[in-house]
């Protein structure tokens, strides 16, 4: 970067620009609202239940595992067929698994395998129409506006998160736990319709007329050959499974904070705090086009500020290292998002967002099962700071390894919508592997 930096806010371009991207991200918000209150709901209930981290450690098992096998499944559907069609079944899937849920807190269900089970039947649901969902952002928008659709979608997130924890637990304290699972049901039927009103998106080059009618490789085959792809998930890989912290956050409130229920749910709000500051900055990086570079400072930081929050003694200091890793995971996010989508064709941009997907989502949840069990076996404070200079020095490999990351700039031409309805497609951003 040359010259002094300018502070930019949230880039709401893609908001004005197109309609289906909108409906899409409406939809998706208050999916991702209802998803983290049911969250915290199960969260709370796991350790109600067995009162141990190894217990909610396994809530990422549960959720990891479905994700890894459905994930890839997922993504080489979506390179075959419609994606539209694809998500709209999987989001019905995600409706039902939240139903029972419900069902399940209604009868005042004692059985932490039943809960689990249906916790995975909804990350199976959500991981085979990930991949699909992934390559919705970079049809609907210009190729100058991804990076600013995929911040608009991690801020609403970060809000999620923000807001979800509070709301969960006026939910519970006011009802119990199957309000909390009948508002994340309603949510996901807000979000089925949303994708309803898409425009189909059939993957570019498939299909009878293109005498092609499936995928000819694998998305880790397409990953690999490409420096920029693998190098940036790996960087997302090591800053998850290493550092990740939510399954420790009610021993570290038992231990140090006395087990109020208050202070869990700031460290959850810290977290989003910090993440949905970045993001309402976050028209200072998606103009950026050392996104490479961008992604590794901002995965170090978080792997760094996780073990300053191992070691953190007062609240204060505790929630202002959370919210620092909030705001570094956004910033790493956003630019490995638009990274991968821009660095694949539309061909194989199921296949690659599938293994991206498998890599952001399962890893956090495996990471929460490694970090439940070190603890278990040490202590929280220990797995924290373990697990962030771990993530930090793994980062810092991959980046003297790949140089073709560290130097990766986003394209300067800004490509066009590829759906019909949007304006003419222009060629799409690298080239076949």
């Amino acid at each position: 970067m040359r010259g002094r930096v300018r502070v930019r806010f949230l880039d709401t371009r893609p908001l004005r620009s197109s309609q289906s991207f909108r409906v899409l991200w409406i939809g998706t918000s208050v999916s991702q609202l209802g998803g983290q209150i049911a969250n915290v709901a199960v969260l709370a209930q796991v350790w109600d239940l067995t009162g141990s981290p190894v217990g909610t450690g396994t809530i990422g098992l549960a959720t990891g595992l479905p994700m890894v096998l459905f994930g890839l499944l997922g993504g080489t559907l979506a390179d075959t067929v419609d994606r539209r069609a694809l998500v709209r079944a999987t989001a019905a899937g995600q409706l039902l698994a939240a139903a029972g849920l419900c069902a399940q807190a209604l009868t005042d269900n004692r059985s932490v395998l039943l809960l689990l089970i249906l916790v995975a039947l909804g990350a199976s649901c959500g991981a085979l129409g990930a991949p699909a969902r992934r390559t919705f952002p970079v049809r609907l928008l210009p190729g100058d506006q991804v990076s600013a659709g995929l911040a608009l979608t991690n801020v609403s997130f970060q809000a999620a998160m923000l807001a979800g924890p509070a709301m969960a637990g006026l939910i519970i304290a006011r009802w119990d736990s199957s309000a909390a699972y009948a508002t994340q049901a309603a949510a996901a039927a807000v979000s089925m319709l949303a994708v309803i009103r898409l425009p189909a998106m059939r993957p570019e080059g498939a299909g009878p007329a293109s005498g092609r009618h499936r995928p000819e490789r694998g998305g880790w085959r397409i990953v690999l050959r490409r420096p920029t792809l693998w190098g940036s998930m790996a960087t997302d890989l090591s800053a998850t499974l290493l550092a990740m912290p939510i399954a420790l956050f009610p021993l570290v409130n038992e231990v140090r904070f006395g087990g109020n229920p208050q202070t869990l749910g700031l460290f959850l709000s810290a977290v989003a705090v910090g993440g949905i500051t970045a993001g309402l900055l976050s028209g200072t990086v998606t103009r950026w086009r050392r996104s490479g570079l961008v992604q590794l400072s901002a995965a170090g930081v978080w792997g760094l500020a996780l073990a300053c929050f191992g070691l953190a003694g007062p609240l204060w200091l505790a929630l202002g290292c959370l919210a620092v890793a909030g705001a570094a995971d956004t910033v790493s996010v956003v630019t490995r998002s638009a990274l991968v989508q821009l660095e694949t064709p539309d061909a194989y941009r199921g296949r690659v967002s599938s293994v991206e997907h498998v890599i952001g989502a399962a890893g956090p949840e495996l990471g929460n099962f490694r970090g439940g069990l070190l603890a278990s076996v040490t202590s929280a404070p220990f797995s924290l700071i373990f697990g962030g200079l771990a993530a930090t020095l793994v980062i810092a490999a991959v980046a003297a390894a790949n140089a073709p990351l560290r130097a990766y700039r986003t394209p300067p031409a800004a490509a066009k919508p590829t759906v019909p309805g949007v304006a003419d497609a222009a060629p799409a951003t690298g080239s076949v592997p």
